[in-house]
């Protein structure tokens, strides 16, 4: 077999067998077939596509690269969540001690983020001693103590995906929905769930700008997520807006913990209550949705829910006074209110570019080596739809410097105010599966 035979069979939109996706991935991950060859094949794929048996195939094969993680030894049946990420996404904070307050085991396998605020784990280190670095066989007891715990990925999981990704950033085949489904479903793979559930983004905030491209990678995900025997749901979600209010990581840690409360921002509340409940389910801890969205909201409501988070914080040799005390997160030195320049309604609020303003306080990663600030970020007080006066304040900006004019105008940039009444977008658009 040979590449350049692979490379033309694609190029010419046959499609590729089992053993041939193997053959590549493993002469790849090897360093047997060289980057031209691959980047060649990439950009063929990028104009061809994969049908869904090749998709499957391909995500097989990268999941096989490294290591894969045996869960078999935490009972019940496990359920990951994945998002494509946004701006202000919160729900990992949220939905791990709720669904396992419900007795549904969260096994959570968890990165460090590039981008506009850092990932689930720079978050959760913002609570004094929190710590990720356990032993498999720790994360296991834990797991099936309390229901829920959160390790770090480990280095060889799918590396792969790691080398493709690479090659794929600069060869401008990035967007290719094929390409783009293997890599997050072979990591959700290879992380050991039982059941997967997606939250899949779209808006001026999302990897996927609009709804009919957040459709195509949400159906190839699920399809492949099947494919594999991994029961899965895909959940299609707006991010033309941020989620919720908050959008920083100690900032979004007390967001959080205003959510489990049942006090937190109603999109953020909403969004996780549909997670969460597709979780339950597939977890076989209800019959049906609406069950499980009653327990979860039984479990807020009674405080089983914040007392699971203590619980799994403490586990983890965090502080778990901060629930009680969100003081003793990190705070900035500095904050500073955006006021609106005129009175009106908030027609439009791009996603995107108050993630920038947020980075640009250190609230996110712009490299693997940037150094987050934990302690910034921004807090909105007006979403779409709402009402507005002139000098009323839009946001507010906490910051560790002391001048901010640059941020201030990039979050004017980012909100729109009219005349004329409009309606908040819409939260949820479908569901897949």
């Amino acid at each position: 077999m040979r590449m350049v035979d692979l490379i033309e069979k694609k190029r010419d939109g046959y499609e590729l067998t089992k053993v041939e996706i193997e053959f590549l991935i493993n002469g790849f991950t090897k360093g047997d077939i060289p980057d031209y060859q691959m980047s060649a094949f990439a950009m063929a794929l990028f104009f061809r596509g994969m049908t869904k048996e090749e998709r499957v195939y391909l995500t097989k094969a990268i999941v096989q690269s490294g290591d894969q993680i045996d869960l078999s030894g935490i009972v019940g049946i496990k359920v990951d969540k994945h998002s494509t990420g946004g701006v202000g996404d919160t729900t990992t904070l949220v939905l791990a001690p709720l669904v396992a307050s419900v007795g549904v085991p969260v096994a959570k396998m968890s990165g460090r983020g590039l981008g506009h605020t850092g990932g689930t784990i720079d978050k959760l280190e913002s609570i004094k001693g929190f710590h990720v670095e356990i032993s498999n066989e720790e994360f296991t007891r834990l797991v099936n103590q309390n229901k829920v715990a959160v390790i770090g990925q480990s280095g060889n999981l799918t590396p792969a995906d790691k080398k493709l990704y690479a090659l794929r950033d600069v060869t401008a085949t990035v967007n290719s929905i094929s390409l783009i489904a293997s890599s997050i479903m072979s990591k959700k793979i290879a992380a050991g769930a039982d059941a997967i559930v997606l939250d899949v983004k779209t808006g001026s905030g999302a990897f996927m700008k609009n709804l009919e491209d957040a459709k195509e990678l949400a159906q190839s995900m699920v399809e492949i997520g099947n494919g594999v025997g991994r029961k899965t749901k895909a959940i299609i979600s707006d991010m033309s807006q941020p989620l919720g209010f908050a959008v920083g990581n100690a900032l979004e840690v007390k967001e959080a913990i205003d959510t489990l409360k049942g006090q937190g921002p109603e999109d953020l509340q909403e969004l996780c209550l549909t997670l969460g409940s597709h979780m339950v389910v597939l977890a076989k801890k209800a019959a049906d949705f609406n069950q499980a969205r009653e327990m979860l909201k039984e479990s807020i409501q009674s405080g089983q829910a914040l007392q699971t988070f203590k619980t799994f914080l403490a586990a983890q040799g965090g502080d778990a006074s901060v629930v009680d005390d969100p003081a003793k997160l990190p705070t900035a030195s500095y904050m500073v209110e955006v006021p609106a320049k005129t009175s009106g309604y908030v027609a439009e609020i791009t996603a995107e570019t108050i993630g920038t303003a947020a980075m640009m306080l250190g609230a996110g990663r712009a490299t693997k080596e940037s150094v987050i600030d934990l302690a910034v970020g921004v807090v909105l007080h007006k979403k779409v739809g709402d009402h507005v006066e002139a000098g009323e304040s839009l946001v507010t900006i906490h910051s560790n410097k002391e001048n901010v004019q640059e941020v201030i105008e990039k979050i004017y940039s980012a909100y729109k105010v009219t005349d004329e009444k409009v309606d908040a977008p819409t939260l949820i658009y479908t569901e897949i599966q």
